[in-house]
């Protein structure tokens, strides 16, 4: 259990990739502040079974990752619970899909909050502590649109370009530290973000269900399968072992060859 005595922050993590980052590193033995909204009882079950996994405590935020301010506080929880965080996940997202000339500002708005500036504002309120330790893992979930583009879906992709420059500029200025900064380009991932998006794809392109996931989703993607939230974790937690403390500032894709 190579992370005993570290402790992770994981951004939206109540389900999906999120929560398979925190089972894979609660396996590991790092203590865990999930973070995200669902049904209470759900996530304290989530919870109680990353401590039994980790040996180590877990707890949960309920902060809003489009308020500043309760980011900002979230960090400063999880230090006076947990420790750290040692380890930063920023994963919360939404999507929306719609052509740009009828895409809503506001929906514009939400996803550039939540989908990029929350990183910017975790980061900003842990690296403090990192420092002062001389040791961290920051880790941005990108996507594949952090490389390219794909129709409908502006904020989306623009978010996802802003993330990977965000961890080009922490992982230089984290450098000299003992922290990596390292964001993870997905293709598509089963979870319920992508799943929920289905029905606006339908919409706005004029196709079932069925040609949306073979021919939308999967489209681009060479091995013609999505990408597990397993998968994702597992590179996640390589991340933050020993092998890669050489690894920063880099845009890692799992796309099933997608960007190739």
């Amino acid at each position: 259990m190579f992370l005993k005595g570290k402790t992770a922050l994981i951004t939206g993590s109540t389900s999906g990739i999120g929560l398979a980052y925190a089972k894979a590193l609660a396996a590991e033995g790092a203590a865990i502040m999930i973070n995200g909204f669902g049904d209470a009882d759900a996530i304290e079950a989530e919870r109680k079974a990353l401590a039994e996994a980790s040996g180590a405590q877990a707890a949960y935020s309920p902060a809003d990752m489009s308020r500043p301010d309760e980011i900002a506080a979230m960090v400063r929880d999880c230090e006076d619970r947990l420790g750290g965080p040692d380890i930063l996940i920023s994963n919360a997202g939404v999507q929306h899909v719609s052509p740009i000339e009828d895409f809503p500002p506001e929906k514009w708005d939400q996803i550039i909050a939540i989908n990029l500036s929350a990183a910017f504002h975790a980061i900003r309120a842990a690296v403090p502590g990192m420092k002062a330790r001389k040791w961290g893992r920051i880790i941005n979930t990108a996507s594949a649109h952090s490389l390219t583009a794909s129709p409908f879906k502006s904020a989306y992709v623009a978010a996802k370009h802003g993330i990977a420059g965000l961890t080009k500029t922490v992982a230089l200025e984290t450098a000299t530290f003992g922290i990596t900064a390292n964001c993870i380009s997905p293709g598509y991932v089963w979870t319920p973000l992508v799943e929920k998006q289905i029905p606006d794809t339908m919409k706005a392109r004029g196709m079932t269900r069925e040609q949306v996931i073979n021919d939308v989703l999967l489209a681009g993607q060479p091995t013609k399968a999505f990408v597990t939230a397993e998968q994702v974790a597992g590179l996640a937690l390589w991340l933050c072992g020993d092998a890669a403390a050489s690894v920063t500032g880099a845009n890692l894709s799992m796309d099933g060859g997608w960007t190739a």
